[in-house]
């Protein structure tokens, strides 16, 4: 454990972020305090002041470094960032390491590129502003700026003041990987319950059609879960509800989640293909099947294989497939053995995860069974991914970050140059307001560039069928509030 001291509790975030990103293993507790009171590995001292900053390091109690800074300016943001970048040079030089994104903590390092490139800044002068500011490294700085200028490109048009977006939830899996965190359901338990939470769900996506009759709905996302955990018929009866409620003259973009492999049938594929469905994303995770046993997926890479084929057979031309790297046991030669295999399938777009443990997930609550097979990422299996999928002229789109992520990376999509997940840049660009349905799904309202408000649902899909009432009532009574409601 290490133990943080802290004079100033509004930074205690940014303070346990950035110590947390030099020792992931380790549980630190950042308090305002007068005295260490903790037996730990490492304490440590951090004392902000008008003038000066001051930043100790302890090794059981004994003093291994100590530095301070003047304090140039005393706006809160940049005496935030002169502090991160005194935590980062102490921890730096202590550790020998240094971090891919520098003091960067937050899961959206693109909006800073692109706030700037709005701004008229150029992209010499962003490069700058971000090794200077954030220490980020080099990559990774030409990584943030060339999304920057791919999502610029293609959001170009879009209306983010009249237009919005639509996520469909539907938390069913035929099972629940070693790693998920997410409100997800097995099928199992739950498919008796199914017709009711489809009732549910078409009574909130019916009352968000008629709130927002009038606007331009611009992408829709079904996700999960895995939304073909559905029958062929419940499928058709989903986007049929989806057509009646909601005008597409403005849809650019229509995504399904047929992420489970073992979930997916020819005829679920020709239902989504028949009501204008425009992307899908096929999800083998990796495509080494010791692995796919291991984290509890309960398909074969032949079954992976044969889903791809199924939807190219349906007439998709533009199937995503996600990967993870940094899964147990899997080091370069497997990561490399997944991107061979799905350079023969040649996917439209790849998303390439860096494995990140949530509090929710199997794979930290055991994790001490698994930690001796080893999670880990590197730069080279980063490269790796990035090379292989230039070589498919897949190039990166949009990027997001996690906490607790292997090896502190990033997740990239990469895609071809017309199939761009539109939705995804949306998600992480938070330009225009997404409106969400379903058991655990978040609405976040984008009331202005810098006023962006969440109404969640329930998580637990019982909670969400016998309160859908309650869930609807929600986004009236902030539609109301904002005066755009019914």
């Amino acid at each position: 454990m290490i133990e943080v001291k802290v004079n100033q509790e509004s930074f205690a975030y940014d303070i346990h972020s950035l110590i947390k990103a030099f020792y992931p293993e380790e549980e630190v507790n950042v308090r305002e305090k007068e005295t260490f009171t903790e037996d730990t590995f490492l304490q440590i001292a951090v004392d902000v002041r008008d003038e000066e900053i001051e930043f100790a390091l302890y090794e059981n109690q004994a003093l291994q470094k100590k530095s301070r800074v003047c304090v140039k300016n005393p706006e809160r943001k940049l005496v935030k960032n002169q502090l991160k970048q005194l935590i980062y040079s102490v921890l730096s030089d202590y550790t020998g390491r240094t971090l891919p994104w520098g003091t960067l903590t937050g899961i959206r390092p693109v909006k800073i590129p692109m706030a700037m490139l709005e701004q008229g800044s150029s992209n010499v002068e962003i490069a700058d502003y971000m090794r200077s500011t954030y220490l980020c490294s080099n990559e990774k700085t030409a990584l943030a700026i060339s999304i920057a200028n791919r999502e610029r490109e293609v959001l170009k048009g879009l209306d983010y003041q009249d237009g919005y977006s639509l996520y469909v939830g539907i938390p069913f899996c035929p099972s629940i990987c070693l790693y998920c965190s997410f409100s997800s359901s097995p099928l199992k338990l739950w498919e008796k319950q199914v017709e009711n939470y489809l009732q549910a769900l078409f009574s909130e996506l019916r009352f968000i059609g008629k709130a927002y009759k009038g606007r331009k709905l611009n992408t829709i996302y079904v996700g999960g879960g895995t939304p073909t955990t559905l029958t062929a018929s419940q499928l058709e009866r989903l986007l049929g509800v989806l057509e009646e409620c909601f005008d597409y003259g403005y849809l650019k973009e229509l995504t399904v989640e047929a992420g489970r492999p073992d979930s997916v049938t020819l005829e679920k594929f020709q239902v989504l293909k028949a009501h204008g469905v425009t992307r899908v994303s096929v999800n083998p995770q990796t495509m080494n099947q010791k692995t796919l046993c291991l984290i509890g997926r309960k398909h074969t890479v032949e079954q992976t294989k044969e889903a791809f084929y199924l939807a190219r057979e349906a007439g998709f031309d533009n199937i995503n497939m996600d990967l993870i790297v940094g899964l147990p046991g899997e080091e370069l030669p497997q990561v490399q053995h997944t991107l061979e295999e799905l350079q023969i399938l040649k996917p439209d777009s790849i998303t390439v995860h860096s494995l990140a443990v949530k509090r929710a997930a199997r794979l930290r609550l055991f994790q001490d069974e698994y930690r001796e097979m080893g999670l880990k990422n590197s730069q080279e299996i980063m490269d790796l991914a990035y090379l292989s999928c230039a070589e498919q002229q897949l190039y990166p789109y949009y990027l997001y970050r996690q906490k607790n992520m292997a090896g502190n990376f990033e997740n990239v999509g990469y895609a071809k140059v017309d199939k761009a997940g539109i939705y995804n840049i949306l998600i992480m660009e938070e330009k225009q307001t997404i409106l969400a349905a379903g058991a655990g799904a978040a609405s976040k309202f984008v009331l202005n560039a810098d006023h962006i408000e969440r109404v969640e649902n329930v998580k637990d899909v019982a909670q969400y069928i016998s309160r859908i009432e309650e869930m609807i009532e929600r986004k009236r009574s902030f539609l109301l509030r904002c005066g755009t409601g019914i």
